[in-house]
């Protein structure tokens, strides 16, 4: 007989989790402690011909309302892990979350991408510190360093706590969706979606391939590489929205898990409707003949790319609503781990185990 030894240490996924919720905690506090400091007088990493110091009132709002947005990260963290986040609404939980997701997935995306170019091209850091130069090109590097572990940790948090939670809802694959009374007027939503898509992607394909139709004057002057990568961003979220709504109003690509389309759209709307949002709500402040004042169609396609994403975000709500009333009417278990053979021993049917 073959004796088996257990590993030394086999890390339980208690652990696992505290681990990813330090992690995600720890990668705020650059951010934090930077936005703090800036609150309180201090030009750490803003050079002194940064427009930032010419901002005044506006620049101390935006600070205050990134600090709350950055701490929300560690609220979600604990709201993952921690027994009371088993009892939160799911519209409170997923809101936050698809925000979270909508602002950090093109950081993710694209400053790995703007790094890289520099470092071809002989450049220093993404969003370097020529003259002008918003920030010190170190606090772009620490920001979105830590903005990218932030995001990776809440994945791994989000994904077994949606998994274990609402799981059901995603199961299978596309093909093997019921017919629905609002199949009509989800390809509809769906078709709205797709052709109010072509305007932000249309234009962000044409800013990343060089073009200034449309663009601020500040914004042409700062048009670089990184503005193009980033412009190229938004034209890929804008075809993952397009994309995932088509499939699942139209219930092609039969064999194809239900998750992939609903993570696409979660994805791709989240980055348009949040950055969307975020641009227009920066410019409303912007005085009348300000170099940064948006042209009109730089602000219509923030604005329809906003309007696109809350579009998807809506019609997804109404989507995994009728996806659960099918199955309670089915007379399926509500949650996975409903059931006498369904969850592990020792969690009550329908519990989320946060340690």
């Amino acid at each position: 007989m073959t004796n088996r030894t257990a590993p030394a240490f086999a890390p339980t996924p208690g652990t696992v989790r505290a681990v990813l919720r330090a992690t995600a905690v720890a990668a705020c506090v650059p951010y934090l402690s930077l936005k703090i400091a800036w609150l309180a007088g201090s030009h750490l990493g803003i050079p002194g011909s940064s427009p930032l110091g010419r901002d005044g009132g506006s620049l101390m709002a935006f600070n205050a309302l990134t600090v709350l947005m950055d701490a929300a990260v560690i609220v979600l963290a604990l709201l993952l892990t921690r027994p009371w986040g088993r009892r939160v609404p799911a519209w409170l939980l997923a809101l936050p979350t698809w925000c979270a997701t909508g602002l950090l997935a093109p950081i993710v995306a694209v400053f790995p991408a703007q790094v890289l170019a520099g470092m071809l091209h002989s450049r220093p850091a993404a969003r370097g510190g020529g003259p002008g130069a918003w920030l010190a090109p170190w606090v772009w590097t620490v920001v979105y360093t830590g903005f990218i572990v932030q995001a990776l940790a809440l994945v791994a948090l989000f994904a077994p706590y949606a998994r274990e939670r609402w799981g059901h809802l995603w199961r299978g694959p596309l093909g093997a969706l019921p017919e629905s009374p609002t199949r009509s007027a989800r390809r509809l939503s769906a078709g709205a979606a797709a052709v109010l898509t072509l305007l932000p992607a249309g234009m962000h394909l044409l800013w990343a391939a060089g073009g200034t139709a449309g663009l601020s004057p500040a914004r042409v002057a700062a048009q670089d590489l990184d503005a193009r990568l980033n412009d190229a961003g938004y034209v890929l979220f804008a075809v993952l929205t397009a994309t995932g709504v088509l499939m699942l109003a139209y219930g092609r690509g039969g064999r194809v898990p239900l998750l992939v389309p609903l993570v696409a759209a979660w994805i791709g709307s989240g980055a348009l409707a949040c950055w969307g949002g975020w641009m227009t709500l920066t410019a409303l402040p912007v005085p009348a003949g300000d170099p940064k004042l948006p042209d009109p169609l730089m602000s219509l396609t923030y604005a329809v790319q906003m309007i696109v994403g809350m579009l998807v975000a809506v019609a997804g709500a109404h989507f995994f609503a009728e996806r659960g009333a099918q199955r309670r009417s089915d007379g399926g278990p509500e949650h996975p781990a409903d059931g006498a053979a369904g969850g592990p021993a020792g969690i009550r049917p329908g519990a989320v185990r946060c340690d």
